[in-house]
């Protein structure tokens, strides 16, 4: 076990609530593997609180935090300078502190990437669609974007997509009734809703629509398989599960803050999903 010194690195993950995160059990893992001087913590602070808290974070000599639900927007206002994962997906999760600046970044969409490559996923294979409208929503639909792949979204509330497509051109919009219809085609389903998380309902999708070879991510790590996975593991698509887009969306943090470039291995899999509850 590490001991800290006065000289010790801090860092965190922010939200409201945070107690869910496996975060700090990520970081503190790469902290002990590197004998790093250096903590990294749990920070619950409400939305009301979130400018000061950060300041005040930042004062006392953090390096940075994480951003989580519901601050990835506050954060992005926050912010002295965004750098372009960022300016693109309009939300940041990622928080550097240096001489007094703050700097927001998003990791989102990279981390859903490096996730499918691990997968054996090629994102640039062919269309993709996207359900759900949200921060992760949006910094995935801007990385597929950038790579140039067409990309289809539904959300349950219409007007949520619209307002997304409006701000990454490019972007079709469909009605959520319509996402059964949309199957056929496409090379890659991503689910960034909340169905099927913990005790939520499922996500309803007609798979034995889909056309053969399709990838199918679901960003809900709690449970490690999903309804959805489960499915389309049965129909024999490849599945992505969403605990590796935590693991890999870490990494350009980690190495922020610390200076090194930690690596996503099988060790580290088996020690983060070891604190899931199962289904």
């Amino acid at each position: 076990m590490s001991i800290l010194t006065g000289k010790a690195r801090l860092a965190g993950i922010t939200g409201w609530p945070v107690s869910h995160s496996r975060s700090p059990r990520l970081h503190g893992f790469w902290i002990e593997r590197h004998g790093i001087d250096a903590a990294y913590v749990p920070l619950p602070i409400a939305p009301d609180d979130f400018p000061a808290a950060i300041r005040g974070l930042m004062l006392a000599g953090f390096a940075g935090v994480n951003v989580t639900i519901p601050h990835k927007l506050a954060a992005f206002a926050i912010c002295d300078t965004v750098d372009e994962s960022a300016e693109r997906a309009g939300a940041v999760n990622l928080l550097i502190f240096e001489d007094g600046r703050i700097t927001g970044c998003n990791t989102d969409g990279l981390g859903f990437l490096g996730n499918l490559r691990a997968h054996g996923v090629n994102p640039s294979a062919g269309p993709a669609l996207v359900l759900g409208a949200g921060g992760g929503a949006r910094a995935i639909v801007a990385v597929l974007l950038q790579l140039g792949i067409p990309v289809t979204i539904a959300n349950r509330t219409r007007e949520k997509a619209e307002e997304l497509a409006a701000l990454l051109p490019g972007l079709n919009v469909i009605d959520w009734d319509d996402r059964d219809r949309a199957l056929p085609g496409q090379s890659l389903l991503v689910n960034c809703t909340s169905l099927g998380m913990g005790n939520n309902p499922p996500l309803e999708i007609d798979l034995d629509r889909a056309t053969p070879g399709l990838a199918v991510a679901d960003i809900v790590y709690v449970p490690m398989e999903t309804p959805l996975l489960a499915a389309a593991s049965a129909r024999g698509f490849r599945v992505v599960g969403g605990l590796g887009m935590l693991m890999h969306q870490a990494v350009p943090a980690f190495q922020a803050w610390f200076g090194i470039v930690p690596v996503v291995d099988d060790e580290l899999i088996r020690f983060v999903a070891s604190d899931l509850v199962p289904a």
